[in-house]
């Protein structure tokens, strides 16, 4: 499963780590990604996200239907 939100879009972000003798190498920082099942009443089927858990409480404010409307306005097939 590949590292972005399919609601808000959070994709890794790119940055150093940096050891005790301040040498820099490459790391990425990834959102946390999680797979969440729903229910969306209007189709009468269960819908597979792959969210972050920020967009998980964002999900849990605004509706499943709407946060569907959002990703579907993306231009992201559910």
């Amino acid at each position: 499963m590949s590292a972005h939100c399919q609601l808000t879009g959070a994709r890794p972000g790119f940055g150093n780590n940096i050891s005790h003798s301040h040498r820099r190498t490459s790391r990425r920082f990834d959102p946390n990604i999680q797979s969440k099942r729903y229910w969306l009443p209007s189709e009468g089927r269960h819908v597979r996200l792959a969210l972050s858990a920020k967009a998980i409480k964002t999900v849990d404010v605004i509706g499943i239907e709407a946060a569907v409307a959002r990703i579907r306005a993306r231009g992201v097939k559910v």
